[in-house]
C-alpha cells in the first residue's frame, strides 16, 4: 500500500458503511462483516449503517443482522426511508397528503414523521423499493405526478444484489413512473447529499474525517466524492475492478472486501497509536 493511501486510512475516525453488497447479500452474510462491526463497536467509533434500500425499518434491520450473528443497535440505522420522510418534514407542513409506493420500512418512516398517506389530491408522490409493486399503484402515481404532485424517489439504485442474482431495484420504478409522466424524481439516497449528511449530523462528523464504504460505484462513491468524503470501494456487491479503468467516479480505495480493509485500517491505526 503506498503512502498516499496509508495517509487516507489514518484520517478516517467516522464511517458510512453501506449494507447490500457489502455486510451481506441477501440473507447470505458476506466476510468479515460481523468481526468490522465488532471491532468497531468495541473501539467506539462512530458509525452508521447508510442504506439506500428502504423496505425495512430500522428494527427490522437489527434483527436481520442478528440472525447474522451482527449486534447492532437501531441509531446506528439510517435508510433511505428515513432521510426522504426527515426530507419532507423539513419541505413541508405535516399532515401533508403524500402517496407512498414502497414497504414497510418508508411507510412506517413517513407514519412518524406526521404525513398522511392518501390515493388522490396529494401533495407529494415518494417511490421506494416495493416488491409487491401493480400496475395500478404506477396509474394512482402517474396521474398524481401529472396533477402536480412533486414527484420524490428514495433512492435510484437500479438493480438489488441478492444470493439469487441481481434483482430490479428502485431506479426501475422510478424510470418507469419518469417515462409515463415526463418528470424526473427529486432523489433522497445516494449519490444525493441528503443521507450522507443526515449520517454525518448524527455522528457529528465532518467530510474530511468520515470515509463511506459501499459497493456500488454510482452511488456509494460518487456520493462520497461529492461531499469531499474518502470513498472505499469493496468488490463483493455490484461494482466489479474491471469497471475502474472506464469509470468516471474512482474510489481512494478498493478493497476485495470488508475484512480486507478492516485489516489494513486496523493495522494503521494500532500503528498510529503506538508511536
Amino acid at each position: 500500500m503506498q503512502i498516499a493511501d496509508l495517509e487516507k486510512l489514518r484520517a478516517i475516525k467516522n464511517l458510512i458503511i453501506d449494507m447490500d453488497g457489502v455486510l451481506y447479500r441477501g440473507l447470505e452474510p458476506l466476510p468479515g462483516g460481523r468481526e468490522f462491526l465488532s471491532y468497531l463497536r468495541s473501539e467506539g467509533v462512530p458509525f452508521i449503517l447508510g442504506t439506500n434500500n428502504s423496505t425495512l425499518t430500522p428494527r427490522q434491520y437489527v434483527a436481520k443482522l442478528e440472525a447474522m450473528d451482527i449486534q447492532i443497535t437501531e441509531e446506528h440505522i439510517l435508510t433511505s426511508g428515513q432521510a426522504t420522510a426527515l426530507y419532507l418534514a423539513q419541505i413541508a407542513s405535516p399532515p401533508a397528503n403524500v402517496y407512498a409506493i414502497g414497504e414497510e420500512g418508508l411507510i412506517s418512516a413517513l407514519e412518524e414523521q406526521g404525513f398522511v398517506l392518501a390515493g388522490q389530491d396529494v401533495d407529494f408522490v415518494v417511490v421506494g423499493m416495493d416488491r409487491q409493486l401493480t400496475y395500478e399503484k404506477l396509474k394512482i402515481a402517474s396521474l398524481a405526478i401529472r396533477a402536480g404532485a412533486t414527484f420524490i424517489g428514495t433512492n435510484p439504485d437500479t438493480t438489488l444484489p441478492t444470493e439469487e442474482g441481481l434483482l430490479p431495484g428502485n431506479g426501475a420504478s422510478l424510470a418507469a413512473l419518469e417515462a409515463a409522466t415526463g418528470v424526473s424524481p427529486v432523489v433522497i439516497g445516494k449519490p444525493q447529499p441528503t443521507l450522507l449528511r443526515l449520517a454525518m449530523e448524527r455522528m457529528k462528523a465532518t467530510p474530511d474525517t468520515t470515509a463511506i464504504i459501499g459497493d456500488r460505484l454510482e452511488t456509494d462513491i460518487l456520493g462520497g466524492k461529492n461531499l469531499g468524503l474518502t470513498t472505499i470501494l469493496v468488490l463483493t456487491g455490484i461494482s466489479h475492478r474491471e469497471e475502474l479503468g472506464t469509470s468516471a467516479y474512482q474510489p481512494d480505495l478498493v478493497f476485495d472486501d470488508i475484512g480486507r480493509f478492516h485489516e489494513a485500517w486496523r493495522g494503521e491505526r494500532s500503528r498510529r497509536t503506538s508511536c
